[in-house]
């Protein structure tokens, strides 16, 4: 299937496009249904204290469609996902001649992280997308200094991570192109270069952990700002009520949640630029770190 196709992503997307398609309109479903789950909390709360329940059980009715649907896309995921590793490894098993074993062996893991990509990162950054549009959309419905404030977070977002990016590209090359000595290292059982490698290989990740760090730092300043700016708006609201202010704290604290994915997928997403390069061709250069 993948034979005449380079080893990308979009490639995998093209070919498998069907199989990606139900499951994803399976997270849609589910995604709608959780953006509903604030809402209708506020609604139960507000019922409940004026004796009424109906709004309870159309909440425990969201719930419980909601459980379905994520067990139903679990036991589908696994089965698709599960065969478009093997037909990714079989392509990339197939176009190896001239690539030393331990260079192909370390490719081979670098490329399930394609079929990863595609099976738990883009349908959560996607799912996250949605989410963010609803919160926004609703915390406007409140009052649109909410949905402002929320807009302006992700913009800072983005800005906060175009500073890194090309730094995390740098790392993760060499993270990868050590990766790939490891097994011939191994044949050699000599112990000077092994641990030479272990060593270069921790203090490439510490370098990238330390990078995430500094950049999670910052993004959760933004996000946490967030949340006590529209804590501070939504209590100044007129004619405010104990249900409407949860649903706005939790709209805002699902944004910030959803919001995470970004940052999430646009690091994956640098990963991923660097192997696809590396496994669609046989001989690569170690990149500047």
């Amino acid at each position: 299937m993948l034979t005449s196709h380079s080893l990308t992503v979009g490639s995998l997307f093209r070919v498998f496009r069907l199989r990606i398609a139900l499951t994803w309109a399976i997270i849609l479903a589910e995604t709608a249904l959780m953006a509903l789950i604030p809402l209708f909390i506020g609604f139960a709360i507000d019922d409940l204290l004026e004796g009424r329940s109906t709004s309870f059980w159309q909440l425990a009715g969201i719930m419980a469609l909601l459980i379905g649907l994520a067990v139903i896309r679990r036991v589908y995921d696994t089965r698709v996902y599960g065969a478009i590793r093997v037909e990714l490894g079989k392509a990339q098993v197939t176009r190896s001649d001239g690539i030393e074993v331990s260079t192909l062996n370390a490719q081979l893991s670098m490329g399930r992280e394609l079929v990863d990509f595609l099976e738990d990162t883009l349908p959560e950054a996607v799912a996250a997308g949605v989410q963010v549009l609803v919160s926004v959309a609703i915390l406007y419905a409140f009052s649109p200094n909410l949905a402002v404030v929320a807009v302006g977070a992700t913009f800072a977002m983005v800005a906060i991570y175009a500073g890194f990016h090309h730094r995390f590209y740098r790392l993760n090359g060499a993270l990868n192109q050590q990766s790939e000595k490891q097994v011939s290292l191994l044949e050699g059982r000599a112990l000077r270069p092994m641990l030479a490698h272990f060593l270069r290989l921790r203090r490439l990740e510490v370098r990238l952990s330390d990078t995430e760090a500094a950049l999670y730092g910052a993004i959760f300043i933004v996000l946490l700002g967030m949340i006590l700016f529209n804590l501070r708006i939504a209590t100044g609201l007129p004619g405010i009520t104990a249900g409407t202010i949860f649903s706005v704290i939790s709209y805002s604290w699902e944004f910030v949640e959803s919001a995470l994915a970004l940052p999430v997928t646009l690091q994956s997403w640098t990963r991923l630029s660097e192997i696809k390069v590396r496994i669609n061709r046989s001989k690569v250069q170690s990149p500047p770190v």
